[in-house]
């Protein structure tokens, strides 16, 4: 059992300093040796882990949306604070993940117009990787509902809507370069008070 828990210490230590190689690099010039060097391991002692350099940058996406989505849960699960309260921070959160890992999306950008250009799909792709979120989103959306503290609303267009403003954020900060997201958190916040029942 040891053995199994230290092998799954060392792939997680491995797919955090491949994330920084994948940031620093980009996705094209990050290499199988670049990733072992930073690792502190030889090539054949990464193939024990990784076959690949993409399985690599997959294995990293996850890690980092499994922590954001570890995070989300416990702000769902907050029952101190409304719903309305909850889901403001639930996307702010978000937003501000979104902001600390810039970088990231830049290299994610890349990714995707490469698997686009190689004839992949970049959305279905995409979606893989969020459908959680949007899951998480859509059940603090129906518990608020359920409350009686939100209005009554088509639980998939206000998801749709919510998305689409986490979209805009990463587009923001990936194309345009923009490091403050405070004009999105206050366009959430204005979405979200729409959102309750008024009085509420």
């Amino acid at each position: 059992m040891a053995i199994v828990v230290e092998h799954e210490k060392r792939r997680a230590e491995i797919l955090e300093k491949a994330l920084d190689v994948f940031t620093e690099e980009g996705y094209e010039d990050a290499t199988f040796q670049k990733i072992a060097d930073r690792c502190g391991i030889t090539r054949t002692t990464l193939y024990l882990y990784f076959k690949n350099k993409r399985e690599i940058f997959v294995w990293s996406i996850k890690q980092l949306t499994t922590g954001v989505e570890q995070t989300l849960l416990a702000v769902m699960e907050s029952g101190s604070e409304t719903y309305a309260r909850r889901l403001e921070t639930f996307m702010h959160l978000i937003i501000d993940r979104c902001t600390e890992n810039r970088r990231l999306f830049n290299v994610v950008l890349t990714y995707l117009l490469s698997a686009q250009k190689s004839g992949k799909d970049p959305e279905s792709r995409v979606k893989r990787r969020t459908i959680r979120l949007r899951h998480l989103l859509s059940r603090l959306l129906i518990a608020g509902k359920e409350a009686g503290e939100f209005a009554d609303f088509n639980v998939k267009d206000a998801n749709e809507l919510l998305y689409g403003l986490i979209e805009s954020t990463i587009y923001r900060i990936a194309i345009l370069d923009r490091s403050d997201a405070e004009e999105m958190k206050d366009a959430v916040s204005l979405v979200i008070r729409g959102l309750v029942v008024p009085g509420r």
